[in-house]
């Protein structure tokens, strides 16, 4: 029996929801059911063109750069002596195809509950009789869509599986899942329309399978899974969703995947990462390489990386501060954009919160500042990123290095309610840089960061250290067990300044 060790654990994949009989057919009649799928279609920045750039899909990525394996033989799926790098397919629609079963789609509490009983089946499969290897035994599950509201039910609704189950699911990843639901045009899928099971992505039918109140519903409840451990990758390309002939994207519109709103697509309390993916399709976020790069690094990686902003000055320009001082009302709000990607990675990022994506964080002055101007004692300091990283994919030196893209911008200024434009320059910043960041644990078991502003230095060049921030808790992201919080300081010479604080921790 191979041995089992973290973090390669089994894999179960759970796909989304098929709408009609014949999607459900198309779906059941494949044997990865999409897990399968890659892209050789990829868009190039904002200008529209398309490049091509062969993914290959991720199982194959998975059994290429991790050796992982599927389970079928002889044209039937092993049930005995597993590997325990081993990738199952949760084939719950199998019974509403009518060549396999009575025809009728289950319910999403009867996927979960297969998928309780298929969880232990794998466990049998891979540890056999062995009481230690039992006893180690996790499985990851990894979800599109609808999928990872199965998952979620399987971890929070105690009448579909029990603690037992429940206690061997290390990790989930989901791609676009509709944690808060769907809503088409501003509204909520009503319950009543249960034609093809789309009442399960109404907000009262989610609360009742998910066992939480229906305006909580993507919280984790009192299921006591810890939020960290799950994951939510989050498209933002609306416009490539081609379901329906284009008539789904239309109507959720964007801020969005075409399907699934960016505001309904995250856990509370879990890491998130934002790709410039659609639900589905050519351009889908499961057949991408950004969605390959957050599992891998989520699943088998070893170190997280968290980011908070704490703003400390923002100026007017010098025409709305005099107006501020003549006692006019000045309304202002800034946009946020930070953009995450690992040292090596040339066709892909981790995450990207930007304008252009239609997903940077907002923020109102109010939010922020006193009316005359001093920094309020309940200032919001947003989370920029949680990321995942792997020392294991270091390509040069000893230090795991990213890059953060991070950029404030002002979206108008207002004074006594009339919008200013005479001298409203387009995109003009009050601060954009680039941050290259270099971390490792030091001999003392403690972590050290550098870091370099590469657009002024060379990123190979020398590096200041960050410094240590002996109370890290008003860092408000990933909580780990050893964290450590650093700061870096933020400024630009329009007035702009702020505190980038960096929590590092061991991830298992």
């Amino acid at each position: 029996m191979e041995r089992l060790h973290r973090p390669f654990f089994p894999i179960i994949y759970v796909r989304g929801y098929a709408m009609t009989r014949g999607e459900i057919v198309e779906t059941t009649s494949t044997p990865f059911m999409g897990f399968e799928a890659g892209s050789t279609k990829m868009r190039q920045a904002q200008d529209g063109s398309i490049v091509k750039f062969v993914f290959e899909s991720p199982l194959v990525r998975l059994m290429k750069d991790y050796d992982y394996r599927d389970v079928y033989e002889s044209g039937a799926e092993r049930r005995d002596r597993l590997s325990p790098r081993c990738i199952v397919i949760h084939r719950y629609y199998d019974p509403a195809d009518p060549a396999f079963g009575d025809g009728k789609a289950p319910s999403i509490a009867d996927a979960a509950r297969s998928l309780g009983r298929r969880i232990l089946e794998l466990r049998d499969s891979v540890c056999g009789s062995n009481a230690q290897a039992r006893q180690d035994f996790r499985v990851y599950l990894v979800a599109h869509s609808m999928g990872g509201l199965i998952c979620r039910c399987l971890l929070q609704n105690p009448e579909v599986a029990s603690a037992e189950v429940r206690a061997l699911v290390d990790k989930v990843f989901t791609y676009a899942t509709p944690h808060n639901g769907i809503d088409v045009a501003g509204i909520n899928v009503p319950q009543l329309l249960s034609l093809n099971d789309m009442d399960n992505f109404n907000r009262s039918t989610m609360g009742k399978y998910l066992k939480v109140p229906k305006d909580r519903v993507n919280t984790l409840g009192d299921s006591g899974f810890p939020p960290e451990r799950l994951f939510c990758l989050i498209g933002t390309n609306s416009r490539d969703y081609a379901a329906a002939h284009g008539l789904s994207s239309f109507a959720v519109g964007s801020l969005s995947d075409g399907l699934v709103r960016i505001a309904n697509a995250y856990v509370e309390g879990a890491p998130r990462a934002f790709v410039n993916r659609s639900h589905s399709g050519y351009f889908g976020i499961v057949n991408s390489e950004e969605g390959y790069q957050n599992m891998v690094r989520f699943l088998f990686g070893d170190t997280c990386a968290t980011a908070q902003l704490e703003i400390t000055a923002l100026a007017f320009p010098p025409e709305v501060e005099a107006a501020r001082k003549r006692g006019k009302n000045v309304e202002s709000a800034y946009y946020i954009e930070a953009t995450v990607a690992p040292r090596g990675a040339y066709t892909y990022e981790l995450t990207a919160r930007t304008q252009a994506n239609q997903c940077a964080i907002r923020r109102g002055y109010e939010e922020l500042f006193n009316a005359d101007g001093s920094l309020r004692d309940d200032a919001r300091a947003p989370v920029l990123f949680s990321v995942f990283l792997d020392s294991g994919k270091i390509l040069a030196g000893s230090e795991i290095a990213f890059s953060v893209d991070l950029a404030v911008c002002n979206a108008g200024y207002q004074i006594d309610g009339a919008l200013l434009l005479k001298h409203h320059i387009p995109a003009e910043y009050l601060f954009r840089n680039t941050l290259v960041l270099f971390a490792k644990p030091g001999s003392d078991g403690h972590w050290q960061l550098r870091y370099v502003w590469s657009d002024e230095h060379w990123a190979g060049g020398s590096k200041t250290a960050a410094t240590p921030v002996a109370d890290g808790t008003r860092i408000i992201g990933i909580r780990q067990h050893g964290a450590e919080v650093f700061a870096i300081p933020v400024r630009s010479d329009k007035g702009f300044a702020a505190e980038l604080k960096i929590s590092l921790a061991a991830w298992q």
